[in-house]
Parts: C-alpha cells; structure tokens; sequence
C-alpha cells in the first residue's frame, strides 16, 4: 500500500507545532479525503494540488485518496500546506524517492500552474521549526528574505513544483539559495529638526522616548501633532536584533512584511484610522487569528490621530494591553497571546471645531461641547496616559526663523544614553525601562527624595491624584532624573512630572 510522510508547520499565533501529512493511495473508487481539522482554503487544496501537478509533468492518481494531517486535534488554516500535500502525492505514487525526510519541513502555496507563491507567517514558522529540531525547510523564494539571520536552518527556495522534484530526485538547490540577500538598514526620511518650534512638545517627546511613557498631544489643527507622533520612532533606540526577529515574526504574521523589511532595526510605527474596529486594534478572527494594530506596533509606537473621534469602546480596548504588553485572543481553537509592549501616543483637538486655546481665537464651541467632546477619551484611559502636552501654534517669528531645531540623531543619543542608565540600574530586575517599575519598588527601592515624596503625598491628600497616577508621577521624574543625569529625582524632577502628568494648559 503506497503510503507517504511529509513534515510542514501548523501556525498559532507566532507558536507553531509541526504537522505530519500522511498521504495514502489505495484501490478503490476515485476520491480525495482531507483529515484533520482543516478549513475551508485548506479544503480547496485538492483543485490547487491536482492542477499544479498535471501542469508541472506528474499525474493525478485515479484510486482513493486519503491525506492525513497530524496531530488530528489541531486546527489547521490557510494554503501553505499544498506544496507537502503534492510531495506526498508525488512521493505514494513513486515518481520521487521517498528520501530522509524526517527533519525537513515544506511550506508554500501552489498556483494552477506548479508555482510556488509566497505565504504569511515563515518567519515565525521556521523558528518553531527551528526549536523541533528541524534541520532543512523548502519554502517559497519569495519568502527566502524572511529566513535572513536564523542560524541553524537551512532554506531552500523553490518558484515551481518542478524546482522540488529536481531538489528530492538529483539534489538540485536552486540558485536563490546562492543570493546575496545582505541586509540594508533603512533610510530614516523623516527628521524631528524639521519641526518648527514646539520645545515642550519636543521634550514631552523625549521623555516619552526615555521611558516609555504613553502621550497625548492636545491642540489646534495643523500644529504639527503628526508631525512629532511621526518622528518619535526616529529618536528611540534601534532594535535588537532579538527585538527585530520577534517584530517581523508579528508583521510576517500579518502579512504586511513587504512594506517593513524582515530584518529592519527601526521601531515600527503603527498609524490606525480612528474608524478602525476594536477587533482591527487589539486582533481577532475566526479560522485564523490575526494580530491588531496594537501587536504590530510591539517595539514601537501606535499613533491615534483624532483619537475622540474613534467608536465607542476601541480605545478602552487598549486598556488591558497597556498594563500588560500582551494581548490574549481567545477563540473555539484555543488562546492565542501576541506580544504588544508598545508608545502609545494621541493627537486630539482641543474641541469640535479645533480652533479653542484660551487666546482669543474663534471658537465657536461652546463650554458644554468643549467638556463632552474631550470626555469621550474615558477616565480609566486617561488614568494611563503619561504625559499630555499642549501644542500651540508656531509663532511668526518661529516659521521664519531659518534655525532647525535639533536633530533625531542628537535626541536619540540623548534617549540611548538615559537608557543605558536605566538598564544599569534595573539589571537583573526583570524589566529595563522606567514605565515599568513596579508599584511596589517605587515605594521602597525607588523613591524619590524626601521633599519629593511630600509634594506626591500632598497631592494625594488633597485627591488631584489617583493612586495611578501618584506611581505615574514617580516613573517620569525618574525618566527626566535620566535625561539630567541626576542619580535620583529631587524636588525639582517630581514637579517637572507632575507638570506633565496633568491635563495640557489651554492658556
């Protein structure tokens, strides 16, 4: 009885558990049965394999067949897995040998006729591999950039099914494998000197970079609030290269590595329109559960632009992940958790008609619309947000003013350097910027000084603080003690947090 074995990867999340496909041909009246949990574009495999093996030289088998992915309890999705499926054909009907395959996987979708097209999640599917002891994995050649820098995996890619007849029968690899694909760090396009003025909201960036700290920019239209959200991923620290793997694995996921780069060392920038869903934010799906925009902005930054305008309920599902840096997704085939440790920065108008600043400008909202138009971004959010800085519109003098401000390059190094403070400091605590200090060590390791801690208690007592927001004051005035180079905040650096823990001055 001809019979089959086939090793590929069933994905997860960013987890994946290898799936053996059995592939059996016996006498009988011709058929096609699909085991083991598959969906719908797995069972649309049969018309994709049975074309792109008649057009690439081999043959249908006109008996019963049956094809078995293992283990039975695990859902299987999308179309990577027509290529072993047509291996293992190939393989039961002895038109290729059935050779050592025990520590080799297949990936890849088939096309009517025999090429091979790329699919989403290699990256993350050849480091689970990777930790089952797989040695060898044939993949698309367009997913080949993917398997740049994971070392103890060799990758083969293939553009058509004939490529892997050619790689089993005469151990022919095919010349992508011999590409010179170096990576290239990618040009930076936009810098923070190009924006005019704005020194407060420049530093409420910095910080924010320092520490992680979550900002909201509140102010007039066209006052540059994008503008500076887009320039923060600029003046953060580069990628590990940890960091970067994990961050390709959640965008390969996605499938939006295209417009990154597999192996880009810039923090990601994240931008949601505020009509997006909440299941679009924080992810979600049926058959396959995607990443949101929250998880594909992990490293990096997830910029709101006109944040009270988002539906009801989006924003405060950012509640969880906030506190956490994860998102578990839980669905009828299990819980899927990705990682989204992310900045998030808010732009808002002051108002519904954008123009209110307290300097006499023609606002015609009045004070009811103005308190209903910002409460819509609800308490416990605001209870999470770091930082609120007031953006003014730039002066006269200021737009023509022929001086830059200063540079990404020069506040980046800022940034590393207050950085490298804090790692020294928390090394072997278990966390490496100031963000994420425990409540606990803020009020026993690391507490401020002792007039600094009265003025915290005196804000307590007189409630213009929450308890959150008592620990959230603690937390940047350790960023800014960073950025000054101060061993412990004092006085002047618990003020400054304050100052930039409430509410942005209209005035």
């Amino acid at each position: 009885m001809p019979l089959a074995r086939v090793k590929s990867i069933a994905l997860l999340g960013l987890k994946g558990n290898i799936v053996d496909i059995e592939v059996d041909i016996s006498d009988g009246l011709p058929g096609y049965s699909l085991l083991g949990l598959p969906d719908a574009a797995l069972l649309e495999s049969r018309e994709r394999v049975r074309s792109a093996l008649k057009n690439s030289g081999a043959s249908w088998p006109n008996k019963r067949v049956t094809v078995s992915l293992s283990p039975g309890w695990l859902h299987k999705s999308g179309s990577g897995f027509d290529l072993p499926i047509a291996a293992g054909l190939m393989i039961a009907q002895g038109l290729i040998p059935q050779t050592e395959l025990a520590s080799t996987i297949m990936l890849g979708e088939l096309a009517l006729d025999g090429s091979v097209r790329s699919i989403r999640g290699v990256l993350p599917a050849l480091l689970s591999a990777l930790e089952h002891g797989v040695t060898t994995a044939v993949i698309p050649a367009g997913n080949l950039n993917e398997a740049l820098g994971i070392e103890g995996i060799r990758t083969i890619g293939i553009t058509h099914l004939r490529d892997l007849i050619a790689y089993i029968t005469e151990g022919v690899i095919p010349d992508f494998e011999k590409l010179n694909l170096t990576y290239e760090p990618p040009s930076i396009t936009v810098d923070l000197s190009e924006v005019v003025g704005q020194f407060k909201a420049r530093y409420s960036l910095e910080i924010a970079a320092i520490g992680g700290h979550h900002l909201l920019f509140i102010g007039p239209p066209g006052t540059g609030k994008t503008m500076l959200a887009e320039r923060i991923p600029t003046v953060m620290p580069p990628l590990t290269q940890s960091q970067a793997i994990e961050v390709a694995a959640i965008h390969s996921v996605a499938g939006a590595l295209v417009s990154r780069g597999s192996h880009s060392r810039l923090p990601p920038f994240i931008s949601p329109h505020h009509t997006t869903t909440a299941t679009a934010m924080v992810g979600g799906g049926s058959h396959f559960i995607r990443p949101g925009a929250c998880s594909m902005a992990h490293g990096g930054v997830l910029f709101i632009d006109e944040a009270p305008e988002c539906s009801a309920g989006v924003l405060d599902s950012l509640r969880q992940p906030l506190e956490s840096g994860s998102v578990a997704i839980s669905r009828a085939m299990g819980t899927v958790t990705f990682p989204a440790d992310f900045l998030l920065v808010l732009a808002a108008n002051p108002c519904p008609c954008g123009r209110f600043s307290g300097k006499g400008r023609a606002c015609i909202c009045s004070s009811l619309q103005i308190r209903r138009y910002l409460q819509r971004l609800s308490g416990p959010l605001m209870d999470r947000i770091d930082i609120r800085s007031f953006v003014e519109i730039p002066s006269r003098a200021e737009l023509a003013s022929s001086i830059a401000g200063e540079s990404s390059h020069v506040v980046r190094e800022r940034v590393i350097s207050a950085r490298e403070k804090a790692a020294a400091r928390f090394s072997g605590l278990g966390w490496s910027v100031n963000s994420r200090i425990p409540a606990r060590e803020l009020r026993d390791r690391f507490r401020a000084s002792k007039a600094g801690m009265a003025f915290l208690h005196t804000e307590l007592d007189h409630e213009r603080l929450s308890a959150r927001g008592y620990h959230k004051v603690l937390r940047l005035a350790w960023s800014i003690a960073d950025r000054n180079g101060v061993a412990s905040p004092g006085l002047s650096e618990v003020e400054g947090a304050y100052q930039l823990r409430q509410s942005a001055e209209l005035s």
